[in-house]
């Protein structure tokens, strides 16, 4: 894979948990009808969380190695 696939799939991974995050915040805004669905809307929060979490140091690694190349070819 090269590394504007590794840079745009980390983005399209940001933009889907992004999404997820704000359904379960709307969800809860709502004001979900049982503690069942309070829970799953807090579940889909963290599990948001951590999905942009790990989005962003892919994508954080894909920017490192991006520079570290540029250096490389340009000495």
């Amino acid at each position: 894979m090269q590394l504007s696939g590794i840079l745009n799939t980390a983005r399209q991974g940001m933009a889907t948990e992004t999404a997820r995050f704000d359904r379960a915040a709307r969800t809860l805004a709502g004001g979900a009808s049982g503690d069942g669905d309070l829970a799953a809307g807090m579940m889909d929060v963290v599990s948001a969380e951590i999905g942009l979490r790990a989005n962003a140091a892919v994508f954080e690694t894909g920017a490192d190695l991006w520079e570290v190349l540029a250096t490389i070819k340009r000495d």
